[in-house]
């Protein structure tokens, strides 16, 4: 018979079991993984952190076509003006509020990949949203594209942050039956609870729920369920809570939620807790008005964030181990619009920053003067072909059955 030893050992993926079990975790979340792995630096590994910027980021104005005419034309208002840009090669250059993202390139810590998109781009923030996080545009592979690839990892690594959403749910390309995904906003407030709160043995319903716990018999169905639910919650929740007081930041990180987040991402790599996929979000990229402000924060939040992550993770000796990956769900249409601001579009761009970066453009740029859709850039690389590169190149798990073909790699990453 499987104990229930056993089972935590084995690192068997648990799942929901009911109210009573879902009542002693935080957001749902159990793990099968004992507090000695969950904090041993040595099963790190390489380490991917996804960046989701929600809303569908203005890739022109992001990465600019600085000396293009066809770029200011159709932006009159919006266009970044020629001095202001940040040069990178090829005509190309940042947004003016990514200085920190421009010395990453002149270090050759950052890669742009142009043109990203994917066949019959949907306009829809739901559906393209979706498509992106399957990693597949017709819809037809089970779950998302990086809890398929934590299935792989999981097989060789048993860790309760193997994949660690920063939020209140998973996202979509996490999700996974097979591998439990903690997703966490403040340390403080993650743990083993009781009807949202801590759990108190001297409180009525938690004395009863105990019980009921230390008398269900583990050979009834369930049962090794049920204990290695409540045995994980609390093994995981001291493991965050051990990191979280031997962390120390090596930098001072913006006070925003973005940057409170990469925080929390880099004291779960310096406190080793076996993250091998970490996400957060920055919203607020759907533009339709009033883009000039509202994009240039949005960047300023950006490369603040993500300066600050690199250079904490460069002081504690972690940044070798960890790629950085943006993404979203499609760009903006080329021209402004009529209230200072661009409608859904198309391609866009993606950044990669990490020390083993490759640096660089890759990817063609796409056309300004053959537009596609009614005003869109047409896309010249397939998404697919930055998720097989990171899959396979990065984290060294094949890539063909995870996206359902073979992709050639992009090669902005070291080997």
């Amino acid at each position: 018979m499987l104990s229930r030893r056993d089972f935590i050992k084995g690192g068997v993926a648990l799942v929901s079991i009911g109210t009573t079990a879902q009542s002693l975790l935080k957001g749902a979340v159990a793990f099968a993984a004992q507090h000695e792995d969950a904090t041993n630096p040595a099963a790190a590994g390489r380490i991917l952190i996804l960046v989701q910027l929600a809303g569908g980021n203005d890739g022109l104005n992001t990465v600019v076509p600085a000396g293009s005419g066809a770029y200011r034309s159709a932006r009159k208002t919006l266009a970044i003006p020629e001095e202001a840009v940040l040069p990178l090669a090829e005509g190309y250059g940042l947004h003016p509020n990514l200085a920190g993202l421009k010395r990453a390139w002149d270090e050759g810590k950052l890669a742009v990949v142009r043109g990203v998109g994917y066949p019959n781009q949907d306009y829809s923030h739901f559906k393209s949203m979706a498509i992106w996080q399957a990693g597949d545009p017709e819809l037809k592979l089970d779950h998302g594209w990086l809890g398929r690839t934590l299935e792989k990892l999981e097989s060789e690594q048993h860790d309760p942050f193997l994949g660690f959403n920063i939020g209140s749910s998973t996202p979509a390309e996490l999700e996974t039956p097979a591998v439990s995904i903690p997703s966490v906003q403040d340390p403080a407030d993650y743990g083993f609870k009781v009807r949202g709160k801590p759990a108190d043995a001297s409180e009525p319903r938690t004395r009863t729920l105990l019980k009921l716990y230390e008398q269900y018999p583990a050979q009834s169905p369930y049962g090794v369920l049920l204990e290695t639910t409540v045995e994980a919650a609390v093994a995981s929740s001291a493991a965050l809570a051990e990191a979280a007081r031997r962390y120390r930041p090596a930098v001072a990180y913006p006070e925003t939620s973005f940057g409170g987040g990469l925080s929390l991402l880099a004291e779960a790599i310096v406190g080793g807790l076996g993250v091998r996929v970490g996400h957060i979000t920055l919203g607020g990229f759907d533009t339709h008005a009033n883009q000039a402000a509202d994009h240039g924060e949005l960047m300023q939040v950006l490369d603040e964030g993500l300066t600050a992550f690199q250079a904490d993770l460069e002081a504690h000796g972690r940044a070798d181990d960890v790629l950085v990956l943006t993404w979203s769900e499609f760009g903006r249409r080329v021209a402004e619009n009529a209230n200072g601001g661009t409608d859904h579009g198309a391609s866009s761009v993606m950044f990669a920053l990490g020390s083993r970066v490759r640096g660089g453009l890759f990817g063609d740029p796409p056309s300004l003067e053959r537009l596609v859709d009614n005003g869109n850039l047409g896309y010249t690389t397939d998404f697919r072909r930055v998720y097989a590169t990171v899959i396979e190149g990065w984290l060294g798990v094949p890539h063909e059955e995870l996206l359902g073909a073979r992709w050639e790699q992009l090669g902005f990453v070291a080997g």
